[in-house]
Order: structure tokens, then sequence, then C-alpha cells
């Protein structure tokens, strides 16, 4: 359980920074974090221009041992930045790539 913990006190931590980077004053970054069911998503709601924004920046879930990045809509390799946070690679998984894909990655396969 204490792996769990600190898989989960990372993620947290990292997606605060990042919401840090993305704020604007027209666009709203939300935090949203469910340690329960551990799903951590990063999204982006607003106006802009007149132009309604809504997506998702980063979504990470914790399954099992594991943390899945499941969606990165940003250019800094997620993956990386939880290695230097203290997740070994073999507990990281990259979800938005097909199996096949992941079993050429350094990182887990699932």
């Amino acid at each position: 359980m204490a792996e769990l913990e600190k898989y989960r006190a990372i993620l947290k931590s990292l997606l605060e920074q990042y919401a840090k980077m993305a704020s604007d004053d027209e666009v709203e970054t939300q935090l949203v974090i469910d340690p329960e069911r551990d799903h951590y998503q990063l999204v982006q709601v607003g106006w802009q221009n007149n132009r309604r924004i809504y997506g998702c920046i980063l979504h990470l879930d914790i399954k099992g041992d594991k943390v899945w990045i499941q969606h990165n809509g940003t250019e800094i390799e997620i993956g990386d930045e939880l290695v230097a946070a203290g997740i070994p690679k073999k507990k990281i998984v990259v979800g938005f790539h097909s199996p096949f894909k992941r079993s050429l990655t350094e990182f887990a396969v699932g």
C-alpha cells in the first residue's frame, strides 16, 4: 500500500505543477483527482476568441500496481517525468499505444 500512496502523491504533485503552467485568464484549467478510483486528469474549459475550449491535457490512472498514461496532450515526455519522480519504468504503461507498440518501449506492456 505504501507504493500505491507514493504513486498517488506523485501523480497529484505532477498534475498540480502542470495546472499552474497551463493557467490562463480566459480558459480554466481544472485538476480532476479521484483517489478512490485512481483517476487523475488535467482538463481545460472555457472560451477563447468566441470559441469553446474543452479538452483533456493529461489523463493518468493507477490500475493494479501500475501507472497508466491514458492521454498526453503535451509535448512533455510524461513517462520520463514519472521516472524522475520515482516510479520505475516497469510500473508505467503508455496506455495510448497498442500493446504491440508498448512492447517496443522501455515501459511496461500492461
